[in-house]
């Protein structure tokens, strides 16, 4: 390498199988955006997410901490940006860091495990479900009361065999991760999103860089989605406006209509299901985080005074 060649990109990255085929792909579009850009090497970087797995995210912290290890490599110059999966970051990032892009969308709807039922209706009365979150718990119990949730993390692999191996009768998993560790589960079947809404941002690769660094923004600018970038912004903005904490059940997703718009779906919920409140707007994609605020406004002013509370 010449001294006037560019040096590699360092991309900081959780170290899970997903994580990695996640830098693997947006590797892949950076390079083929910039056809002179050395292959960008990965910085694997250990979170507090992926330390403690014997507790529930709400009970730790939340999501947020499969980043903040990451971010603040970023914030010290260990790195140049971070893929993540959108829905592990916090609704405000850290000072002095931004989202320079998104790459185009995943499947973002959930899936059903389940090696005997191929919808929720088909679970028998009193069945075990395994599930970290509590958007898909609040919405389980709210459409299936009888079943029994039980709690479950791990990654991708780990699930499956807790589900195969019948610790549980289902389980419930991100079609998108799926598809990117080009995985064959013949359990899964995908459900509707006005059946179980996904997360916000949920199929969504984010990068992320310093926003000083006016290179690295540049580059990565180069591989944004419009799309999936109109997504983004309305499903944050909702976030962003509703102020949940991690203890708060809230699902988004905003698609693109074939006339051009975008729809919002967003919901709003109580862990045990006795409160689901649903909003939904449509409009310009360019007026996404208008949509997404607008949307937010409306549960907030529906929503009892301590579903939201601190």
């Amino acid at each position: 390498m010449t001294s006037s060649s560019p040096r590699p990109l360092k991309i900081g990255t959780r170290g899970s199988t997903l994580a990695l085929a996640q830098v693997r792909l947006a590797a892949a579009r950076l390079v083929a955006a910039h056809p002179d850009l050395p292959p960008p090497a990965a910085i694997t970087i250990k979170t507090t997410g992926d330390r403690v797995q014997d507790r529930p995210l709400a009970d730790i912290g939340g999501k947020g901490l499969f980043a903040k290890e990451i971010e603040q490599a970023l914030l010290d110059g260990a790195i140049d940006c971070a893929v993540h999966s959108l829905k592990d970051l916090e609704t405000r990032l850290p000072a002095g860091l931004v989202i320079a892009a998104v790459l185009a969308r995943a499947d973002p709807r959930d899936a059903l495990v389940a090696p005997d039922a191929k919808t929720l209706a088909d679970l028998p009365p009193g069945a075990r479900v395994a599930t970290g979150s509590i958007r898909r718990e609040a919405q389980l119990r709210a459409l299936r009361p009888d079943l029994e949730i039980a709690p479950i993390r791990g990654n991708v692999d780990t699930r499956l065999g807790k589900i195969r191996g019948g610790a549980a009768a289902a389980t419930l998993l991100a079609m998108a991760g799926l598809a990117r560790l080009y995985l064959a589960v013949p359990e899964a079947t995908p459900l509707d999103p006005d059946i179980l809404l996904p997360a916000p941002g949920q199929g969504l690769i984010a990068l992320q860089c310093r926003e000083r660094d006016a290179r690295v923004r540049q580059m990565l600018a180069a591989v944004a989605d419009p799309a999936a970038t109109a997504a983004m912004q309305a499903e944050r903005a909702l976030l962003s406006g509703l102020d949940g904490s991690c203890r708060t059940p809230i699902g988004a997703l905003a698609e693109p209509q074939a006339n051009g718009a975008l729809r919002l779906r967003a919901l709003l919920a109580r862990r045990d299901g006795t409160l689901i409140l649903r909003a939904e707007r449509v409009g310009a994609a360019s007026d996404a985080a208008a949509l997404g605020a607008d949307a937010a406004r409306d549960l907030r002013a529906r929503a009892p005074a301590d579903l939201l509370a601190a």
